[in-house]
């Protein structure tokens, strides 16, 4: 037990004793004066960087001025890398080297990068025939700059990283000056300016500009090539910084298709809607007028100076209730209480009424819902159908009226075998009122009746060989005795349309009960008589 406690004192007593030298060596090392650069670390100051032209071609250059031109922008060609990194940097940069040969040798600075900092300086010099040009960074020139490999690396890949996104945007993307000169772009922008198989070199800085001036903060849309058969059309926006702006210019040829097929749908439903011979109105979700067409106008006798004051949905049924264009309510409250109905039933779906005017005409209103809360009144005039549908129920009533005068039951069948109609006559001789029964009748059926209730006869089978189509014979006579033995003359008559006709004359009708002719058409007189009255009363 003993000799643990010893042994953990001696390791107590080495770890302190190890922590002070530590601390001792520490001491010693800051309170060392800074050694001065050696000439090992002379030799690692920044070479500068030299280019040397034969025209745009370059001939030489020193490791700095390589590893500049492989990080500068894109270009066709050395001199365009490389002017795509001094124009930007210094002004007029394109027209003071272009006499380099009549001056011998050139010097200029860039502009200001920032506050406190030296501008760079560029040295071209003529000779032989050559461009020698030399870039001067003061701030680094014999500092001898060590930089961490690994910082380097990661400074590399993230700068590497930048440009792939700048280059591969789907979009055009530059930066101007406080002048508004171009001073970088992105690929797209590069490609509008020079198409692919523009010729080398043809690019000049600063850039020309694509698009007018758009405020910092809008966004604007502007055409590229409206002159031409295939304008592209962008979406311009434009942010402040420091020394200049941030511009975009997003694709927006799809949205300016979309707008134009919008645009000319809107026009073609507008065009259809003024064709209409029904007269429409919109109103929105707070019952405001909105869109109309002008046979609205033509139905209501509404004023367009009204119409287009957009009034409400219950201004409008006033206008229509002054105007005797509705029906005439009893009192106010009810009508009140009428058109609430009418817009509660619009708004909740499909909603037809008929109006009967008091002119004589006949509208038939649909209400219609639509999204958002709108609802959409269509007003149609079926005065004329209305009409046409009460002359052709009076009609009908007519030939009904005059087959009922008729002494001769008769029964007409459709092509199909299914009773159509019958007179009076039939139903008081068969005891059977097709007017009566819901079910169908057929031929078949009526067959099967006749003969059950007549004596047998030849004559019931060559009938339903003709009516059945199993004869050749078209139309058939011939007469037949019923169970109580009165005779009746029947008859088979093809009619238009493959329509069929079958009659039965009674032989020996008892007196009085045969009606002459001329008391049929004078029944067949006083029916129209009351048809003409019905007609104008219409």
């Amino acid at each position: 037990m003993l000799d643990g406690w010893v042994l953990a004192l001696i390791i107590a007593a080495t770890s302190v004793g190890s922590a002070w030298i530590a601390l001792l060596l520490l001491s010693l090392r800051y309170d060392r004066a800074p050694v001065a650069p050696s000439a090992a670390l002379s030799e690692l100051a920044l070479e500068p960087a030299v280019f040397l032209f034969d025209n745009e071609f370059l001939v030489d250059a020193t490791q700095p001025a390589r590893a500049l031109l492989e990080a500068a922008p894109m270009g066709d060609s050395d001199w365009a890398r490389l002017s795509a990194f001094l124009a930007p940097r210094f002004d007029n940069f394109s027209s003071v080297f272009s006499d380099l040969v009549d001056r011998g040798r050139i010097e200029v600075k860039s502009r200001p990068r920032g506050i406190g900092e030296a501008p760079l300086r560029l040295i071209a010099e003529a000779a032989g025939g050559l461009a020698r040009l030399t870039l001067i960074d003061p701030e680094a020139e014999g500092r001898g700059v060590m930089v961490d490999g690994l910082s380097q690396r990661a400074l590399e890949d993230e700068v590497e990283q930048l440009r792939s996104v700048a280059d591969h945007a789907p979009m055009l993307v530059w930066r101007e000056n406080a002048a508004g000169e171009v001073i970088w772009a992105n690929r797209a922008y590069l490609l509008r300016i020079e198409p692919p198989d523009a010729d080398e070199g043809a690019l000049v800085w600063p850039l020309p500009r694509l698009f007018e001036p758009v405020a910092a903060g809008n966004v604007l849309r502007r055409c590229l090539g409206a002159d031409t058969d295939a304008p592209a059309w962008f979406d311009v926006q434009s942010h402040a910084l420091d020394g200049g702006v941030q511009c975009f210019a997003v694709c927006a040829d799809a949205t300016v298709r979309a707008e134009r097929a919008l645009r000319e749908f809107v026009q073609t439903l507008t065009k259809t809607f003024a064709d209409l011979p029904i007269g429409m109105a919109i109103f929105d979700r707070q019952r405001q007028l909105q869109l109309f067409n002008p046979a609205l106008i033509d139905l209501t006798q509404l004023g367009a100076d009204f119409l287009t004051t957009r009034p409400t949905l219950y201004a409008v049924l006033d206008r229509l209730r002054e105007a005797r264009m509705m029906p005439e309510p009893k009192d106010y409250r009810s009508w009140r209480q009428q058109m609430s109905a009418l817009e509660q039933g619009a708004a909740a779906g499909h909603h037809v009424e008929t109006w009967s005017l008091p002119g004589g005409q006949t509208y038939r209103v649909t209400g219609r819902p639509h999204p958002d809360g709108a609802v959409a009144f269509l007003f149609e005039d079926i005065t004329a159908e209305v009409s046409l549908t009460r002359r052709f129920r009076a009609e009908l009533e007519l030939g009904q009226s005059v087959l009922d005068a008729m002494v001769e039951a008769v029964a007409v069948f459709l092509p199909s075998g299914e009773l159509a109609t019958a007179n009076t006559a039939y139903a008081e001789l068969w005891g059977d009122d097709p007017a009566g029964t819901l079910g169908r009748v057929t031929l078949r059926d009526s067959l099967q009746l006749w003969q059950g209730r007549a004596r047998p006869n030849p004559a019931w089978a060559e009938l339903r060989a003709i009516a059945t189509g199993a004869s050749d014979r078209t139309s058939w006579s011939g007469e037949v005795v019923l169970a109580s033995g009165q005779r009746l003359g029947c008859r088979f008559l093809p009619l238009s349309s493959g329509a069929k006709l079958v009659g039965f004359t009674p032989l020996a009708a008892p007196k009085g009960t045969r009606k002459t002719a001329a008391s049929l058409a004078t029944a067949v007189h006083r029916r129209e008589a009351e048809l003409a009255l019905l007609a104008r009363g219409v």
